[in-house]
């Protein structure tokens, strides 16, 4: 199957990519997508819990992928000033 993965901020910034192509096994979880992900952009590694959104819902990693789905990867977001 194949799934397209959109990064956000700092995870397109240190893959250098905004949008990636992934063929995966059928039947994958979210977070086998990122396990193989961080194997290919070792970059995307210590930027702590990415939130995870499939077809623009929130989800888990424990989700299963299908065929044709958008992911979303969002990493912990701060600001503001005090």
């Amino acid at each position: 199957m194949t799934v397209t993965v959109r990064l956000f901020a700092s995870l397109r910034e240190r893959a250098g990519l905004a949008t990636i192509t992934r063929t995966l096994d059928e039947g994958a979880t979210a977070g086998e997508l990122l396990d193989a992900l961080h194997l290919d952009f070792p970059g995307l590694s210590g930027v702590g819990r990415i939130a995870v959104a499939v077809n623009s819902e929130y989800t888990d990693l424990a989700h299963r992928l299908r065929d044709g789905d958008e992911v979303a990867l969002i990493p912990p977001v701060s600001g503001g000033c005090g």
